[in-house]
């Protein structure tokens, strides 16, 4: 599986995961449960939106176009 794929994956996750917690329709251990989830998938994302933006700074660096973001 590449990376896009499962980021595609872990994104409309999420989504699901914020429609159904803000409908209200979830038992509260549910809810908890489904909050970790969010959070991790989010934090899941995050990394992989910061590894695609400093292989960006690298690949522009390369082409001496830009200078890397501090």
């Amino acid at each position: 599986m590449s990376k896009n794929k499962q980021f595609e994956e872990n994104l409309a996750d999420l989504e699901v995961i914020v429609q159904k917690l803000e409908q209200g329709d979830v038992a509260l251990e549910d809810a908890i449960s489904e909050f970790q989830k969010g959070m991790k998938l989010s934090k899941e994302l995050q990394e992989t939106l910061d590894q695609a933006e400093k292989t960006l700074i690298k690949v522009m660096q390369s082409d001496g176009s830009e200078s890397e973001m501090e």
